[in-house]
């Protein structure tokens, strides 16, 4: 029976770490049972109930069943409590079995360490803690991981028992080179005391500075790192070029020729071409057959033109002026060795994986892909093609927010419609923790009867209603449920395209491990009128045409239609302001949000 232990000081996190594992691995195809050890005081059944009154009349084992599950409970009463092996005995057959607590055991385990706890770790006086997952960095003699990054641990975990791949022990063995990023902190979406309604400079202000990675790392060929986020810088293996090298096919000697005096130089016998270098010397006052891309021959350090010469008799003739160094490429003139290509926080283009190549890099560290679970809340929503009756529409927010997610480079879970039911909400929020980094939803974020969303939310005492000023869009709810960040949209279309345009994209880049981002925006002349009352920032629908910013007839914010209409979003400052045809304005391109 293959067996791995969770252990940890009270708070530590362990519980919610073997949830997880056990959805991550279970998830993997591998069947998992799960043991935990509890005070002597526990009870899984209730006064009043049937099994209950069995045992209390003395009964030693009490088999309780249904055609859904069936649990054996056994009184010990007297008897001295059984060993955590003679427990195991009682497992029907898995793949792997977990077991929570019991530290005292031999057998392999993990450690959950929480710093604001304040415990001391266990590891370092327990040599069958073969690893820790911890909520900051740590230095330690053995695997340390993010106490989030599920994934990670399993792996370990599977790599440990016997039923991993080689390829899971490469990714595991290349996310311990690098230091896991931490988990946010409960109260990072707080707001200042007294603040009310939030100007968006000052929401986005905020956001930035307590926002952080939260994924794991991994080690990554380039064939699979376009569109990942570096974790680290990544420096140049070798120069580029790494030698000298011509520029054009033509013919190369030393020293250049200062006027038009024609010149006739001996031609050596070979040729220097890309790849096969020539490899002798050529003398003072010679020249030799070069091609584009080859390495200068020792003595070479200028080259002219097939065009501007004329080859015979063992002769090349030509005419300056020509520069020394003419027609050539230096070493190292592009890239120097050790020298740093590209910064963390940078998001792979197709461009840089041609610019990493080319400095010798084959591999590079990137943050895991971020995983966004969406969830569309209410009762009125029925999926698209589907019967809907009266009051009821098509759920628009989940098919646009899952496309987004996707365009922005993340990974999307679809997690569903959920009614307008606390509990139904609650469980697909477990769900979301257990299987994503981050949850998106859309409806419920206000303070209304049936804005569950902000409500479960609140109940966790880790949420933040911000009143953003802003137009469209205003309530945005932000929490924490089991450690995951939860991003609460308006469930109107477009205040939920503004919102994720304007807050969510940039918060997910940066917990993603990228580099906070500022829409690039461009100042065009209107082709509107329109009156500005001060206190909010505006985003109108907008596209261009003919060089000037048309905006959709109508601004209310249940226009859908307008989104597919629209190239992109007008910018209007939180002052007031009377715009007029021909005034200047900030337009912003979907294409600077990522879409």
């Amino acid at each position: 029976m293959r067996i791995f232990g969770v252990v940890g000081w009270k708070n530590a996190g362990k519980t919610g770490l073997m949830e997880r594992l056990v959805t991550e691995i279970t998830g993997r195809g591998f069947s998992v049972s799960t043991v935990k050890h509890a005070h002597h005081t526990f009870d899984v059944d209730h006064p009043g109930k049937d099994s209950h009154r069995h045992r209390i009349a003395g009964a030693t084992e009490v088999l309780l069943a249904s055609r859904n599950r069936w649990a054996l409970m056994h009184e010990l009463r007297d008897e001295q409590e059984p060993t955590l092996a003679e427990l195991l005995t009682n497992l029907s057959p898995a793949d792997l079995v977990l077991v929570e607590g019991y530290k005292r055991d031999d057998h392999p385990k993990v450690e959950a360490h929480r710093a604001e706890t304040g415990n001391p770790l266990i590891a370092p006086s327990d040599a069958s803690i073969k690893a820790i997952a911890a909520d900051v960095p740590l230095q330690a003699d053995r695997p340390v991981f993010d106490l989030n990054d599920t994934a990670a641990v399993a792996d370990f975990i599977l790599v440990q028992v016997g039923l991993s791949s080689a390829n899971e022990e490469a990714s595991r063995s290349a996310a311990q080179q690098h230091p896991q990023p931490p988990p946010l902190r409960n109260d990072c979406f707080a707001l200042p005391p007294g603040v009310d309604w939030t100007p968006v400079d000052d929401a986005l202000s905020l956001l930035k500075q307590r926002l952080h990675p939260i994924t794991g790392i991994e080690a990554l060929s380039l064939a699979e790192a376009e569109g990942r986020v570096l974790a680290a810088p990544v420096t140049a293996l070798r120069a580029n070029p790494p030698h000298a090298n011509s520029a054009v096919d033509g013919y190369g000697f030393a020293g250049g020729v200062p006027d038009e005096a024609p010149v006739s130089l001996p031609l050596m016998e070979g040729r220097s071409a890309a790849g096969v270098p020539y490899e002798g010397e050529v003398p003072p006052e010679h020249a030799i057959r070069v091609l584009t891309g080859a390495s200068l021959p020792v003595g070479v350090d200028t080259v002219v033109l097939d065009e501007d010469v004329v080859v015979g008799a063992g002769q090349v003739a030509f005419r300056g002026p020509l520069k020394r160094g003419a027609n050539t490429r230096k070493a190292g003139e592009d890239v120097q060795e050790s020298a740093t290509l590209l910064p963390a926080g940078r998001r792979l283009t197709p461009a840089d994986l041609a610019y990493l190549a080319s400095g010798g890099v084959a591999e590079v560290p990137a943050f895991r892909r971020l995983r966004v679970a969406v969830i569309s809340t209410g009762d009125e929503l029925v999926e698209a093609g589907s019967p809907a009756a009266s009051g009821q529409i098509f759920d628009a927010n989940r098919p646009m927010l899952l496309a987004m997610v996707r365009r922005f480079g993340f990974e999307a879970l679809d997690l569903g419609r959920m009614p307008d039911d606390r509990a139904a909400i609650a469980a697909a929020f477990d769900r979301g923790a257990a299987g994503a980094d981050v949850i998106l939803t859309s409806g419920g974020a206000s303070a209304g009867d049936e804005d569950h969303v902000s409500a479960l939310l609140r109940e966790r005492g880790a949420m933040q209603e911000w009143r953003i000023a802003l137009k469209p869009g205003r309530p945005l709810a932000l929490g924490m449920w089991h450690e995951t960040p939860v991003f609460g949209l308006p469930g109107n279309p477009v205040a939920a395209l503004v919102c994720t345009l304007v807050f969510a994209r940039p918060a997910m880049e940066r917990l993603a491990g990228g580099n906070w981002l500022d829409p690039v925006g461009f100042d065009v002349p209107a082709a509107f009128e329109k009156r500005k009352k001060p206190g909010r920032r505006e985003y109108l629908r907008a596209r261009i045409r003919d060089g000037r910013a048309e905006v959709f007839p109508s601004e209310g914010s249940g226009r859908i239609s307008s989104l597919s209409w629209a190239e992109g979003l007008v910018e209007i400052a939180d002052g007031a302001r009377h715009i007029n045809p021909g005034d200047p304005v900030r337009f912003l391109p979907y294409g600077s949000f990522g879409l």
